[in-house]
């Protein structure tokens, strides 16, 4: 494994990360346009739900992108990078509609990607370190 990538350990979390955010921007894309969204969402009060989710994403992506691109190799990145999003929509298609689509899964993927962007700060905290 070290002929591949010598810092598998990263790869791994880099993985793992990049799989939220792939799942992540499936669940945000599919609200998107506002009128568009499922019936369980359509509310006003579900608005703010999913911009929160919109913006985490986007803080998670960049935050993935940058340990990914400090942390591995380039060929590493992409071959990961592109099997997340090759597999990925294969898990968004095994999570239940009725979840996924609704105030609970907005929810429960609001504290999956803080809880990410959380341990992504603790593990890549010395990386990001070394940059300055």
């Amino acid at each position: 494994m070290s002929a591949i990538e010598p810092n598998w350990v990263s790869l791994l979390w880099f993985a793992a990360y990049a799989t939220i955010c792939m799942l992540a921007f499936l669940v945000v894309a599919g609200m998107f346009p506002l009128r568009a969204r499922p019936e369980a969402v359509r509310s006003r009060g579900m608005t703010p739900l999913i911009a929160g989710n919109a913006i985490l994403l986007v803080s998670l992506l960049i935050a993935t992108g940058c340990y990914g691109c400090i942390e591995l190799r380039w060929s590493s990145l992409i071959v990961v990078t592109g099997l997340i999003v090759l597999f990925a929509p294969g898990l968004f298609q095994a999570w239940p509609p009725s979840q996924r689509d609704g105030r609970m899964g907005l929810v429960a993927l609001i504290g999956i990607q803080a809880l990410a962007l959380a341990t992504l700060a603790k593990i890549a905290a010395p990386s990001w370190a070394n940059l300055s």
